[in-house]
């Protein structure tokens, strides 16, 4: 079996892994598409320490050919934390290509089968790639009140801050993306202001909520600038890199600091489907599993959008 298999800090595509074997609640999908995100770049370069294949963003086929793609969490259900309806923080839980659980770059993956979701035959595998991400940024709106009186900006251009910025205009707001790339910027579409992140001094203290989605250890002192007093910084990626803050800002302006992961499935699917978000804009290079190196590092060059891996011929 082909497979993108993360190892100390390097990847290598390595094609005599072997298939995976399902236990006893778990069954195996065919993997049609993969999509490259951050925490895949960053997993790349060592974060967490992860050994194995990479990949959480997929759709696959079970033996009928139906498609599917799956939640990234793979919870016990036994704990008391799974028992109090947080299985996504089950301190027993494997995470899909993140944590203790090989991912879905790869011709053959493994899923519990209730996190499966099934996808309308009204998406195609390239949107269909989008949602657990799109899931990602719903969550936000699980954990703050967003509406047409919320001021709300969103830092980072990259795929996942522009979802966010586009789930906060579903939800009735005006955001601001704020960024560093016109080109990215100009993917916002109309309801969402831009601006470039060296022009926002006369934005200083002035939003309600402030998303953090640079993937990059200055965003939170970027975020804690432009958020208000008494308002929210809400940490939407993962870093490989050390902090060095000064938190005296949180303390002085009564800042919440809140951290978003995985989100609402079924609310990404239904956005997807109903075309109220279209995320065909951030898709960019595509490639077979064949040449999965070459698309890591078209991935990893700056301003990339979405990077896909095609594993069906």
């Amino acid at each position: 079996m082909r497979g993108v298999f993360c190892e100390s800090g390097t990847i290598r595509l390595l094609r005599d892994l072997p298939e995976p074997i399902p236990t006893a609640d778990e069954v195996v999908l065919r993997v049609r598409c993969a999509g490259i995100c951050d925490t895949d770049l960053q997993l790349a370069q060592g974060y967490m320490g992860f050994r194995g294949i990479l990949g959480h963003e997929f759709v696959g086929q079970n033996d009928a050919g139906i498609r599917f793609t799956a939640e990234i969490n793979n919870a016990c259900q036994v704990c008391p934390t799974c028992q109090s309806g947080r299985p996504q923080h089950c301190p027993h839980r494997t995470v899909l290509g993140i944590l203790n659980h090989e991912g879905a770059m790869a011709d053959w993956v493994t899923v519990p089968q209730r996190n499966l979701h099934a996808i309308p035959d009204s998406l195609d595998d390239r949107t269909a790639v989008f949602i657990e991400p799109l899931a990602a940024a719903f969550r936000i709106t699980e954990q703050v009140a967003i509406g047409p009186e919320v001021r709300i900006a969103v830092l980072g251009d990259g795929k996942l801050g522009t979802l966010c910025a586009w789930v906060a205009r579903a939800f009735g707001a005006r955001p601001s993306l704020i960024g560093k790339h016109p080109e990215k910027l100009a993917l916002a579409g109309d309801g969402i202001e831009t601006h470039l992140a060296s022009e926002t001094d006369s934005l200083a203290r002035h939003f309600d909520i402030v998303v953090d989605s640079t993937g990059s250890n200055t965003g939170l002192p970027a975020a804690l600038k432009l958020v208000r007093p008494c308002g929210t910084v809400i940490l939407k990626t993962t870093v490989a890199a050390d902090y060095t803050i000064n938190l005296a800002p949180i303390v002085i302006d009564e800042v919440c600091v809140l951290g978003s992961r995985c989100g609402p499935f079924p609310k990404a699917i239904a956005a997807l489907a109903k075309g109220q978000i279209d995320v065909r804009p951030l898709i960019g290079a595509e490639f077979n599993l064949d040449d999965a190196e070459d698309a890591f590092r078209a991935a990893s060059t700056k301003g990339a959008r979405k990077v896909l891996l095609h594993a069906m011929h």
